[in-house]
Parts: C-alpha cells; sequence; structure tokens
C-alpha cells in the first residue's frame, strides 16, 4: 500500500512539482529582474527599451508556466508518446500566439515612437494602429497552422482568391481604407489640424478610421466624412505649414480727428493686447494702416497674427474693449454711419 502511495507521488508530484516551480521562476524573474531592467531602460534616451519591456511584461510568468509544462509532460504517466506530441504542439502554439501578441504591443509602440521622433501623428489614427495588428497577428496564426503540421500553403491560394472577391464586393469600403492610407502618408491632413473642406465644412481632425475620417466643428458637432471624399476634395488646412494667418479689425474715426494720434494711439492698445493676450503671435508686431475715406468716417484697419486659427476671436473681442476704452478717453470719435435721404415729393 505504502509502495503505491509513493510510486503515486512521485508519479504526478515531479510533474507537478516541475509546474510549480517554473512558476515561481517565472514570478522572481518578473518581480525582481525584469522590473530592475524596465528602470534601467527608463532612464536612457532611447524609448524602444521601454515600449519592449513594458510589451513583455504581462506575459513572463505564462511563458515560465508553458516552459515548464512542456518539460513537465514527458513525466506524466496517462500521456502517451502519440498525446505527447499533440500536447507539446498545443504548448508550443499556445507559446507563439502569447509571442506574437506581445509583438503587436511593440510593433505598435515602436510605430508610435518613431511617428513621435519624425513629427508625425500616423499611428495616433484607428487605421494605422489596425492595420499594423492585423498584420503582425496574421503572421503569428500562419506560424502557429505551420508549426502544428497544417500546410499553408492552399489557406495562402484560398486567401487570394476569396481576396479578390471580397474586393469586388467591398469596393467602396476598400476605395475608403486605400484613401485613408493615402491621406496618412501624404499628410494632405492629420489629427489635429484644423481644416476647411470644399463643401463647406470646418473642423479639427480627431481620427482618421478605415472608411471615415471624423471632424469636430468648433460648435462641439461631429461631422464624419468618407476618406475617398477627403481624399477627392479641395481642402484648405490652417495648420499645415506656419499654421499662424492675419487677423484684421476695421475702425473708422472722425473727419476732424488728429489721423497721426489716432495711429499712435491704436499702435499702442494693439502692442498690449498682443503682450498681454496668449494666442497672439508675439514675434509679429501689429500694423496699422489707413485704407479709404468712408462715408461717415475714414477707415483704418489693424493687423494682427495668430498663432492658430481659432485664436482671433480671443484677440479681437480684447481689442474692441480696450480700443473703445482708450478712445474715449483720448476724445476720439467713432462717428455713427450717416446716410443722407433726399424725399422729391412730385406735385402734378
Amino acid at each position: 500500500m505504502n509502495s503505491n502511495i509513493m510510486d503515486t507521488i512521485m508519479n504526478y508530484g515531479m510533474p507537478l512539482g516541475t509546474i510549480l516551480l517554473g512558476i515561481v521562476f517565472g514570478w522572481i524573474f518578473k518581480r525582481f529582474v525584469h522590473q530592475r531592467l524596465k528602470k534601467i531602460t527608463q532612464r536612457t534616451d532611447w524609448k524602444g527599451d521601454d515600449v519592449f519591456f513594458e510589451a513583455i511584461e504581462s506575459h513572463i510568468v505564462l511563458w515560465f508556466f508553458l516552459i515548464s509544462l512542456n518539460i513537465a509532460s514527458t513525466s506524466i504517466p496517462f500521456l502517451t508518446d502519440e498525446y505527447l506530441v499533440y500536447f507539446s504542439k498545443l504548448i508550443v502554439a499556445v507559446i507563439i500566439l502569447s509571442v506574437t501578441l506581445a509583438a503587436s504591443k511593440i510593433g505598435v509602440g515602436v510605430l508610435n515612437y518613431w511617428a513621435e521622433r519624425q513629427g508625425t501623428n500616423l499611428p495616433s489614427t484607428t487605421i494605422f494602429v489596425n492595420l499594423a495588428r492585423i498584420i503582425i497577428i496574421s503572421v503569428g496564426v500562419l506560424i502557429i497552422l505551420q508549426s502544428i503540421g497544417i500546410s499553408i500553403t492552399p489557406l495562402l491560394t484560398a486567401m487570394g482568391v476569396g481576396g479578390l472577391a471580397i474586393s469586388l464586393a467591398l469596393k467602396d469600403t476598400l476605395s475608403d481604407f486605400f484613401a485613408g492610407l493615402h491621406i496618412l502618408l501624404s499628410q494632405k491632413v492629420k489629427p489635429g489640424d484644423f481644416v476647411e473642406l470644399d463643401s463647406g465644412y470646418m473642423g479639427y481632425v480627431q481620427n482618421i478610421t478605415w472608411r471615415h475620417t471624423t471632424l469636430m466643428e468648433r460648435t462641439n458637432n461631429q461631422v464624419t466624412v468618407p476618406n475617398a471624399k477627403i481624399s477627392a476634395a479641395i481642402v484648405k488646412n490652417y495648420d499645415k505649414g506656419d499654421p499662424s494667418f492675419s487677423i484684421r479689425v476695421p475702425i473708422g474715426v472722425s473727419y476732424e480727428s488728429d489721423l497721426e494720434h489716432v495711429v499712435k494711439v491704436t499702435e499702442e492698445v494693439a502692442a498690449n493686447v498682443v503682450t498681454d493676450i496668449d494666442g497672439a503671435k508675439k514675434d509679429s508686431p501689429p500694423v496699422v494702416r489707413y485704407f479709404q475715406f468712408g462715408q461717415s468716417s475714414i477707415d483704418l484697419k489693424v493687423y494682427f497674427r495668430g498663432e492658430k486659427y481659432g485664436d482671433q476671436h480671443v484677440i479681437i473681442d480684447e481689442f474692441i474693449r480696450r480700443i473703445h476704452k482708450r478712445f474715449k478717453s483720448e476724445n476720439i470719435e467713432i462717428p455713427f454711419p450717416i446716410r443722407t435721404l433726399i424725399h422729391k415729393n412730385n406735385q402734378s
């Protein structure tokens, strides 16, 4: 009786011990070795190693468990040689799947880091993130099928024929997909840009997905436009190149005004607005120019330079408030529009 118990313990205790030992080693490696290496890489300038260690962190214990399980499987009594082969293939498939998921995180992370270094926002869009993940996971699935003995050549042939049929059925969807790729690669627009389409829609580019580009209007209304429409549209991009732009504020003063004094006061007020208001381009001083004799006033314009589209509202508001108050204190008249009507009464 004792001999049978000892045999059972030896037969099942050794595999269980090997598996538990693998889990413990995995936890120790993750808790001490991996965490210390992660802290070291955080102090380096290159962020690619941070992406790598962050991606594999959740898989470390699983890898140690699967490796120990594969080692222990040779000692499990009820596993015959035939079943042991299938069991080993299953373990290898799970390992490859786990490595593939980690590789997809690494790929997306490195792609984001590269785009950040290049000054672009390509991977920030759903289309690039999903495309990178699908490619990496698809390669991993093909490797899994090959590792368990399934030939992938017929599968690739069937995918080619099926892909042709799908492309014909989903012509519009694929058109939007490739139009989205063209938009991103050509940098016609990118997330964060403020754009105006020839259809009249204006807004900030929120995201570029498989089929649509989403714009957020300044009124917080979301506009969804098919990528093919964006690709073929005439687009005014306010943030392309130098995003700063000219802001014009017209003013009219009385014909009795001292024009030199008006210019001096206006330039002083405008300069203070540029200094005090965020959004005004500090290295571009405001310009004051007279431009016409109006019906009831001499008209001038004040030119500011804003950092980006949308800043003009605060600049114009603040300038009008200040110039109105200053003109009052300087006795500079802003005349009301005057129109003379002559009424002829024909009497028979």
